[in-house]
């Protein structure tokens, strides 16, 4: 990934490498090689895309690949009950680790209550 940088050569490579294995250490590999990916292809709007990102930045950008992964997995599976709303129920859901059921839309309310 440092290559890939233009300013790279002017950090610490080995203290910035010593930042990134402390925040990254329990991730799954895949979630790290996308990570990765995102950020070399720009596609992760957070910093400078002069500098590699900062091992915080890492491990947010690992974090977001892990619950991707994550509810595509369950979505495979059939365990997600319905589409989320929106991406803060992306969020929730992930963070608490469960299947929302949906409420009902207006019509629906009003069907069931004439």
């Amino acid at each position: 990934m440092f290559s890939c940088f233009p300013q790279s050569a002017l950090t610490d490579v080995e203290m910035q490498l010593r930042g990134y294995l402390g925040a990254i250490r329990d991730a799954e590999l895949g979630d790290l090689q996308a990570a990765i990916q995102r950020f070399v292809r720009g596609e992760v709007r957070s910093g400078n895309a002069q500098f590699c990102p900062s091992s915080a930045q890492l491990c947010i950008e690992v974090r977001e690949r892990r619950v991707m992964r994550e509810l595509l997995a369950r979505r495979g599976a059939g365990l997600v009950s319905s589409p989320p709303r929106s991406g803060g129920e992306v969020a929730r859901r992930s963070r608490d680790g469960e299947e929302a059921t949906p409420e009902p839309t207006e019509n629906e309310h009003r069907n069931a209550h004439p």
